[in-house]
């Protein structure tokens, strides 16, 4: 790693930051002599070891909107601090009890005329809503909820693209008290019914369909079948994405968007819609009526990625979310009401619920949906598929200040030549995040120099478990190649090794060793938190086991080399599967890989061989030269023991529909083990390169 960083906030940035101004409020000294530097390291430790002060002070720094205008509206801070396992209602822990507060009024604090939501598609900007127009949407939306019968606890789903209506249909769901949990629409019947089928929701809100690099696909055989097989569905709400308004009349108790918003608008006293009135009016934002509840009362279902069973369904509360996400963006993005962020998602990753918590700060958030990168083609008038730098002309359009993707976008970005800071001007840009794999080294290289130096470029990672993320950015501190930047805040985060105590220096497994308000409340249908408590404290107990393989570095950051269930292990030294992607998805002939350990040998002297998968640019064929080439790189990358033994092309890569790849399936079906549920994947086809390839005998 280089001994200077690439990028420290200047004097100026760092004193307007939030985090010094937060540090100033909470009474924390961590500024040093002339404003020049910033503890981030002491702000950190007092965080985790005072978080029943911490946590208020979030609270009312970001102005948390309650049921009282008391200074403290909570009967105690935490209750069972001591206590790490789920929650329990005598043990706890339990936050803010005696708190009461609805999640939507939180994110519609705001009633002017700024622009709330920007929605973008393949062929550009569509539409906008302004916090004003916004509410008013989500009035209508949930007056016609309250019609159907849907009430606190109730649980709403979206199987939807990432438009506007999707945010509109989660607020007005929680502005009930109701739960919300999504889909994207890529997911095939059998996903959503692993999904849906276990929360038996009343009320699905779908599109009739959704685009992508230039295709429609039309939804509404899935919609049928969906509906025909969850009895719990009350109502399909049908949103209109398709040219033209088709034929719902094959989905059972189908119903489009405007008809059941206008009908519940009739049944509030409004005179029937004749040839000479006008249809009857929403009603405006005042009206809508808040369910507040306790600070835990669920807010949303998510759901891990089921490549081993049935995805676990996480249920996540309102004030944890809400209070976790505010410190992120107001701390860690540093966001005010001038920011525009947006974040490539769809609504089946958290990340979709991240971004939109931004609306509780008062920032524009923008929403794209369609295909990422993708030659430009055309079809007539319309542009058929994006072309490679959209995203980066919307950044440019839309003035954005903080632009999110993931780890797989930059690094391909930079295989197509992409060079916003050339080609575009960005000069409202300040960061940008990244998540979903650990960035690469040379990412950060290429961030720095073809997107803009004066840049806070920040690897984030957490995960669905925790809606929220374990590490992120820090806009008063330095960035350094390769690292995450910090612990989040009230993140009591630690590295065991084998021997579960903590590891000074060295990589293991990422863990956490106190309580914070954003674990998930429950699971679904687990009365007894069994599982709950079989996913992070079976290892270690009373300590999260994240499943993250990861080490501090001498910065106060962390790198993250994979997940710890895909370590590869040759030789009895364990080995982090991002430190090998790191060196081979840099070779211009390579355009992804898939790395997974290979159990060889007999009982006695049984080991585990390192097997890289690779994906070349199309035409390309795996030779010995490129072999050796690869070889060569990991291993003056990182060390002998990294170096692929085997070395296989293959046509795809099999990843989740959050865009992750499937590490554990690969290795599952080389061992000629089953894998046990391939709807959790977005191309389950791709499997079948993996089976029986000569190379393995």
């Amino acid at each position: 790693m280089s001994d200077q960083p690439l990028w420290t906030p200047s004097p100026e940035r760092l004193a307007r930051t939030n985090m010094v101004r937060f540090a100033a409020f909470a009474g924390i000294d961590v500024v040093g002599q002339g404003g020049a530097s910033f503890d981030y390291a002491a702000l950190h430790r007092w965080s985790v070891t005072f978080p029943d002060a911490f946590w208020p002070a979030v609270w009312m720094f970001c102005g948390v909107v309650t049921e009282t205008d008391e200074e403290t509206p909570w009967k105690d801070v935490v209750h069972g601090l001591d206590r790490m396992a789920p929650p329990d209602p005598a043990l706890g822990p339990h936050w803010f009890r005696g708190a009461r507060l609805n999640f939507a009024e939180n994110l519609l604090r705001y009633r002017d005329d700024r622009e709330a939501l920007v929605s973008w598609g393949e062929q550009g900007r569509r539409t906008a809503l302004t916090y004003a127009q916004l509410a008013d949407e989500v009035a209508a939306f949930a007056m016609a909820l309250r019609g159907i019968g849907i009430a606190a606890g109730d649980r709403v789903a979206g199987y939807l693209p990432n438009v506007p209506e999707t945010v509109v249909a989660m607020l007005a769901t929680a502005s009930l008290g109701a739960i919300w949990s999504s889909c994207s629409p890529d997911f095939g019947v059998q996903g959503v019914l692993d999904r849906f089928g276990q929360i038996a929701p009343r009320v699905l809100i779908a599109a009739d369909g959704y685009r992508y690099a230039g295709k429609e696909i039309d939804l509404r055989d899935r919609l049928r079948s969906i509906a025909e097989r969850i009895p719990a569905i009350e109502v399909v709400v049908v949103t209109p994405v398709l040219r033209g308004q088709p034929d719902i009349s094959a989905v059972p108790r189908g119903a489009w968007w405007a008809d059941v918003v206008s009908s519940a608008a009739r049944s509030r006293g409004a005179p029937p819609k004749t040839e000479n009135t006008p249809a009857p009016s929403p009603p405006r934002h005042a009206d809508i009526d808040f369910v507040r509840l306790p600070f835990d009362h669920p807010l949303y279902i998510l759901y891990s990625s089921g490549t081993t069973g049935l995805p676990k369904c996480m249920v996540h509360g309102a004030g944890g979310t809400l209070l976790q996400h505010l410190k992120e963006h107001v701390l860690h993005t540093d966001l005010t009401r001038d920011d525009r962020i947006f974040y490539f998602t769809t609504c089946g990753w958290m990340m979709w619920n991240w971004l939109v918590s931004a609306l509780a700060v008062g920032a524009t958030v923008v929403l794209y949906d369609g295909a990422p990168l993708a030659p430009a083609t055309r079809a007539g008038r319309h542009q058929a598929a994006p072309g490679p730098d959209l995203l980066w002309q919307m950044a440019e359009e839309e003035r954005l200040t903080v632009f999110g993707t993931s780890a797989k976008y930059l690094a391909l970005a930079e295989k197509e030549g992409i060079r916003p800071g050339a080609t575009r001007t960005l000069t409202s840009l300040r960061a940008v995040l990244s998540t979903g794999s650990p960035l690469a080294p040379l990412s950060f290289d290429y961030a720095y120099r073809e997107i803009k130096p004066d840049l806070q470029l920040s690897s984030i990672s957490g995960g669905t478990d925790i809606v929220s993320c374990f590490a992120l950015g820090n806009p008063a501190g330095p960035v350094w190649r390769g690292e995450l930047q910090a612990p989040g805040l009230g993140m009591a985060l630690a590295i065991y090794g084998d021997d579960a105590r903590p590891v000074v220096s060295g990589p293991g497994e990422l863990v956490c060793t106190r309580p914070f308000p954003s674990m998930p409340v429950a699971f679904w249908n687990d009365p007894d938190g069994s599982r709950y408590r079989a996913a992070y404290f079976d290892t270690y107990p009373g300590v999260w086991r994240h499943g993250d393989w990861a080490e501090f570095t001498a910065h106060g950051g962390l790198i993250i080399t994979g997940r710890s269930d895909a370590t590869l292990n040759p030789g009895g030294v364990r080995i982090g599967t991002a430190e090998i992607y790191r060196q081979v998805e840099h070779l211009d002939e390579v355009i992804e890989s898939l790395v997974v350990g290979q159990e060889v040998g007999d009982e006695r002297e049984r080991d585990v061989r390192v097997v890289l998968f690779v994906r070349l640019r199309e035409g390309l064929v795996l030779d010995d030269a490129l072999r050796e080439r690869i070889r060569k790189r990991v291993r003056e990358g990182t060390s002998p023991h990294h170096v692929p033994r085997v070395i296989v092309q293959v046509a795809d890569i099999p990843r989740t529909i959050s865009g992750k790849i499937t590490e554990l399936a690969v290795r599952d079906v080389i061992h000629n083990r089953p894998v046990r549920n391939t709807e959790a994947l977005a191309n389950p086809q791709a499997l079948e390169h993996f089976r029986d390839i000569p190379e393995l005998r």
